[in-house]
């Protein structure tokens, strides 16, 4: 049938991840660097990744495409809620991913000279390995995580996560829609607050968007704030 559906232009594209990220469908996927249409029946032809592409690589055709199918879309969900629950059990999936809360030490701990003091509270940290429901969110405040900043913010645990519950991931490399999971860890536990810390590279833009898609999806009012590391390891205003 002929009918509207995306084009990327891969000349322009970057690779930054961020139609893959705003793609609800999962139509779209980073492959060798490069965003592509790899299932034309998941476009629904909306164009909800267009604004998002700093490029404007995507645009509209109206081409000879198969059918928008609702239903495979919505197995390709649940069949990917279900590998990610797979993974995060106790029972089965990678040991490493089994979840662990750890006894928090309080946050007054001082930080012995040479022995600096990790705040991390649970494992895994991951956002496509942590469940969507789990003890330790009980309460919280949320800390949502671009995997780098720990690497370029010196103070990390002392200044951010620090009391928090901390949750982390790459909009670009794991080139997935947060947005859902986050809507489900916000709206299934009591969380109190949320800071979403990005570098300031575009792609990360990906991570604070998706936070904020789920604090509006979730229907709950909860504090939240945005951090913005320099590549050179500063927080800019």
């Amino acid at each position: 049938m002929i009918r509207k559906i995306i084009h990327i232009d891969e000349e322009k594209c970057t690779g930054c991840g961020l139609c893959a990220d705003a793609c609800h469908e999962g139509a779209i996927e980073i492959i060798d660097g490069k965003a592509k249409l790899t299932r034309e029946n998941f476009c629904d032809g909306f164009g909800d990744c267009l604004p998002n592409c700093p490029t404007g690589a995507i645009t509209f055709d109206e081409r000879e495409a198969p059918e928008y199918d609702e239903a495979a879309v919505k197995k390709a969900k649940e069949d990917k809620r279900m590998e990610e629950m797979k993974h995060t059990h106790h029972e089965g999936g990678c040991p490493g991913s089994r979840m662990m809360q750890f006894e928090q030490k309080p946050e007054d701990t001082p930080v012995m000279a040479g022995k600096p003091v990790s705040r991390l509270g649970q494992w895994p940290c991951q956002i496509k390995l942590v469940p969507t429901e789990a003890p330790f969110f009980d309460g919280a405040k949320l800390l949502i995580a671009a995997d780098c900043t720990a690497y370029a913010y010196a103070n990390m645990h002392e200044e951010f996560m620090r009391g928090k519950i901390t949750i982390i991931g790459c909009p670009k490399l794991d080139a997935v829609d947060y947005s859902e999971k986050l809507t489900e860890i916000i709206k299934n536990n009591n969380i109190k607050s949320v800071t979403i810390i990005r570098m300031e590279v575009p792609c990360c833009g990906g991570l604070q968007r998706a936070a904020e898609i789920a604090l509006q999806n979730s229907g709950k009012f909860i504090p939240w704030q945005v951090v913005t590391i320099s590549r050179d390891g500063n927080i800019l205003d």
